[in-house]
């Protein structure tokens, strides 16, 4: 399984690029029109209870804008804070400050949300049961996503395709479940292999093949809780489809080992926060 990894290069690289989003063509004209020598301190708040994140990708906004911004995080990535937290101070040339405070709030905001949504989904989902995120991440922003969901306290799935083998219903309409199983067993070196079942009848047909998880999507409590009792002594199990707050607490009590949620990545709203004077 590929590693997430925030290195400070990277975290200023993705920066950079968000700046130059931003600042292209002709800079920022609005905050150009502020006295070059006028400083301010402000306060970055959050409107409401969060866990937040990308505190770091905040700090390298204001640096690359100006290197003589201080930029004090008093919260940590990870950290729970509740409604109206103080989560940093900004000081520095107003004009600089309000040239980076969008990527920075963007930044922050955006990390946050995933993993204040992540965390709600696994305190709901209890300590036996994993919550995991998929490959259903906004386009070259997998890493920050990714890094989101353990901030959460959720669990990173597959990063790529080459990562481990997940036999999927696509694969098995244009093929055969079993001869696709087998097949991955050959060829596995060393790799994980999932399977994907969406009724019991697929799952006989290969429980007892040697590969290492059973991936039930999109099937009923009822249907759910008799795979996992017929497939929890040879693999680990997980479930997939649709999964909200309202159901994962009814899909973690069946006994399976972890969910995969699309929608802690794909539609977690970014969290409120405000830059207070």
């Amino acid at each position: 399984m590929s590693k997430i990894k925030l290195s400070k290069n990277f975290i200023k690289n993705v920066v950079k690029l968000a700046l130059n989003e931003d600042l292209y063509p002709s800079g920022d004209i609005t905050s150009n029109l502020i006295k070059k020598k006028e400083t301010i301190k402000i306060k970055l708040i959050s409107n409401q209870n969060a866990i937040i994140g990308g505190l770091l990708f905040a700090k390298n906004a204001f640096h690359l804008v100006d290197s003589k911004i201080k930029f004090i995080a008093k919260k940590k990535d990870g950290s729970f804070v509740k409604k109206n937290s103080l989560i940093a101070t900004i000081h520095g040339k107003a004009r600089n400050i309000l040239i980076a405070e969008r990527v920075a709030l963007n930044f922050i905001s955006h990390i946050s949300g995933i993993a204040t949504k992540t965390n709600l989904f696994v305190k709901l989902a209890g300590k036996k049961c994993k919550v995991c995120c998929t490959r259903k991440t906004i386009p070259n922003l997998r890493v920050i996503q990714k890094y989101a969901v353990k901030l959460g306290g959720g669990t990173n799935h597959r990063f790529n395709l080459s990562d481990e083998f997940l036999i999927k219903d696509n694969h098995i309409a244009s093929s055969n479940i079993k001869e696709l199983v087998s097949l991955a067993i050959k060829n596995n070196r060393g790799k994980k292999i999932t399977v994907e079942v969406d009724n019991l009848d697929q799952l006989k047909k290969i429980i007892g093949l040697k590969f290492n998880t059973v991936l039930f999507d999109n099937m009923n409590i009822k249907n759910l809780k008799a795979g996992v009792k017929i497939a929890k002594k040879y693999y680990e199990t997980e479930a997939s489809g649709n999964i909200n707050l309202k159901t994962i607490k009814s899909i973690a009590s069946t006994g399976v080992d972890r969910v995969s949620i699309g929608s802690i990545t794909h539609s977690a709203p970014a969290v409120d926060l405000k830059l207070e004077f």
